[in-house]
């Protein structure tokens, strides 16, 4: 199924683009929370973040910091978010991998609530040890 990613990719819709790479694709969302709410998405078509091969991964690694100073120059704020959803239970509604460099200011910017639990630690004990033992078969 074709996303609006897609299309943007294939030329088929155009975009406000602010950066491009082979690698990379960097354009303003057309519903942003604040002046100069930028998308970033890797040219790899994958709905989330862990499908991405590394090189795909490496080189958005390499453009995000890039792209935060010059989205956050101007805007004018040294504040802003960036943000990743997998899933729509995490609230991913393109499934394509992006991010969203979102600028706090005091007109706009990410809300969020964020409700924290705690962290035994035995709890953290184990699922650390869980997490290295996946990381070790991945």
């Amino acid at each position: 199924m074709s996303t609006i990613f897609d299309k943007i990719l294939d030329g088929e819709i155009p975009c406000h683009k602010v950066y491009e790479d082979a690698h990379v694709l960097a354009f303003l969302d057309v519903g942003p929370l604040s002046r100069g709410h930028t998308l970033v998405i890797p040219k790899e078509r994958k709905a989330f973040l862990h499908e991405l091969s590394d090189e795909a991964a490496a080189a958005l690694g390499r453009v995000l910091p890039r792209l935060a100073r010059a989205v956050i120059e101007v805007a004018g704020t040294p504040a802003y978010n960036v943000l990743q959803n997998n899933g729509s239970e995490a609230h991913q509604a393109v499934d394509h991998v992006h991010f969203h460099i979102i600028p706090k200011t005091a007109d706009g910017g990410l809300g969020i609530e964020w409700p924290s639990g705690t962290l035994s630690a035995e709890d953290g004990e184990r699922l650390a040890a869980s997490i290295r033992a996946a990381l070790e078969s991945a």
